[in-house]
């Protein structure tokens, strides 16, 4: 059985570089939300989110996907693009249920 990634997996990495398998550019980690809530039953840690940002005009298309963190793992997980009101940038997310 594969371990559930927690939101404390990810703390040490917040500013680094993720690199996806099969797409060029780099995604920057910039923050983890936590929610306030409790996990669900059976689920032994409570949902967060990740935040990226990455560059316009590439987008990574929505997907499950190997992802490289300068100095870090390697780590498997669902990142979704989404809709970005700034303009030098491309946000994105992934939600850990």
């Amino acid at each position: 059985m594969v371990e559930q990634l927690r939101h404390e997996d990810f703390a040490p990495h917040v500013g680094k570089r993720f690199r996806f398998e099969g797409w060029h550019p780099a995604l920057h980690l910039v923050a983890i939300n936590s929610h306030d809530q409790p996990a669900a039953p059976g689920v032994t840690r409570p949902p967060f989110t990740l935040l990226f940002h990455g560059p316009v005009g590439d987008v990574l298309p929505e997907g499950l996907y190997r992802a490289d963190i300068e100095d870090g793992p390697t780590l498997e997980f669902y990142i979704i693009p989404i809709h970005t009101v700034a303009r030098d940038r491309q946000e994105y997310q992934a939600v850990f249920n």
